[in-house]
């Protein structure tokens, strides 16, 4: 992504618990939204589990090259579809994440769908 080849990158954890690593990664990807290389869309989704105070809410960051916006919507609409995941969905995570179908149909292969 920060070498300008791939459109989207996505970044997920719980609500204030990101890894000091990942904290620097997200560093270097703030440097390059300063600098105009990348776009940003911060949000955190309100989350509650019994028996968790801890986990207030799931982060995502999401980066993209200008002009690959609409990337965003897309990924977050995949995400709140209704239904459960499928091999159909994980081909339409990878292709916004900028995989080609050959790149896709590699990582179908290695990791093959198994509903839960």
């Amino acid at each position: 992504m920060l070498k300008g080849i791939k459109p989207l990158a996505i970044f997920a954890d719980v609500y204030e618990n990101f890894p000091d690593v990942v904290v620097r990664y997200l560093r270097c990807f703030d440097r390059c939204v300063l600098a105009g290389r990348l776009t940003k869309r911060d949000f955190v989704i309100p989350l509650a589990i019994p028996n968790r105070p801890e986990v207030r809410g799931i982060h995502r960051i999401y980066y993209t090259l200008p002009g690959e916006e609409w990337r965003v919507d897309e990924m977050m609409a995949l995400m709140q579809r209704a239904g459960g995941w499928s091999p159909a969905r994980e081909r339409e995570f990878g292709s916004l994440l900028g995989y080609t179908d050959w790149q896709n149909d590699v990582w179908a292969q290695r990791f093959p769908y198994q509903p839960t």
